[in-house]
């Protein structure tokens, strides 16, 4: 595996670590199935690639990404919360519909971005560093900052509300918390970090694709995992940097399987990796409490 390899592994995987937090979010703290994060990554990809071709300011177009996704995700609790439909169901309707919704809004399968000004371009030095580190290390400065500010909401009155919510909502309610209110923002939080991720995401790959979301919940689920059978911990500022960790080394293990000449994997194997890493996670857990009651005995 290169040195380029290793780096754009990084890069890739501090992408997919937004995502890992919005799943994070989603699915461990509010208990909500939400697929919608399948729609929500292409919609932020469109929506940033449509507005910088049409030469607005990248980091004006990833803002406007980011309300997009939000927008996605409130849509979904709202058909939860106030149209009675279950959640699950709930998600897979928008997902559904995001499909139709960005194909509109790109008016095309895909948009380039080659030789457009990305947020990657726009701040790059002209000397001293290559493009594909600062990419990374910009990358590492951006999901700082957002798991920092999540951890730093998770633990205000309404992001512990929010918390309350997900670990039991009829006692949410008793102490006059609005579980729906709740619910409806914390998937507008989510669904706005994965499309901060698509539209982040087509600016470092040079487009935007219709198909770029397909898998992108398995992907975030295989980071939670991986994460937390490696970092376990009810502590939130450790379980917003397992996830991210987790995101990371699941880029890093597709990139060496991928480069491993001598297993004779190609690219088209991706989804076949994707769930023998997700097998080993689940394992890796059962494995610990064996070994555990094994040494007690």
């Amino acid at each position: 595996m290169s040195l380029y390899s290793m780096w754009g592994a990084l890069e890739i995987g501090l992408i997919f670590g937004l995502v890992a937090l919005s799943v994070l979010l989603s699915f461990r703290i509010l208990r909500f199935p939400d697929l919608t994060v399948d729609g929500s990554f292409p919609l932020g990809a469109a929506v940033a690639a449509v507005l910088i071709q049409a030469d607005w300011d990248p980091f004006l177009a990833t803002l406007m990404a980011v309300l997009a996704g939000a927008l996605a995700g409130a849509l979904t609790a709202w058909l939860n919360i106030r149209l009675k439909i279950m959640d699950l169901l709930a998600s897979i309707l928008v997902m559904i519909a995001l499909y139709s919704i960005n194909l509109r809004i790109m008016g095309a399968p895909n948009i380039p971005l080659i030789m457009e000004p990305t947020v990657f371009s726009v701040l790059q030095p002209e000397q001293g560093i290559s493009d594909y580190v600062f990419r990374s290390l910009l990358m590492i400065m951006i999901v700082v900052i957002v798991k920092c500010a999540l951890d730093a909401y998770l633990v205000t009155r309404s992001g512990l509300a929010m918390r309350a919510t997900g670990s039991n909502p009829r006692m949410a309610r008793a102490q006059g918390v609005a579980t729906g209110g709740m619910v409806i923002l914390g998937l507008a939080i989510a669904n706005a970090l994965c499309a901060l991720g698509g539209a982040l995401f087509a600016q470092s790959q040079g487009g935007a694709d219709i198909s770029m979301g397909i898998g992108t919940i398995v992907i975030g689920l295989a980071a939670v995992i991986v994460g937390e059978s490696i970092l376990s911990s009810r502590k939130l500022f450790f379980m917003t940097l397992a996830v991210i960790v987790g995101a990371v080394l699941y880029r890093f293990f597709v990139a060496l399987a991928l480069n491993a000449d001598f297993i004779g994997l190609k690219a088209q194997d991706l989804n076949l990796i994707t769930a023998v890493l997700v097998t080993v996670a689940l394992v890796i857990p059962l494995l610990r409490k064996r070994l555990r009651v094994r040494g007690g005995g």
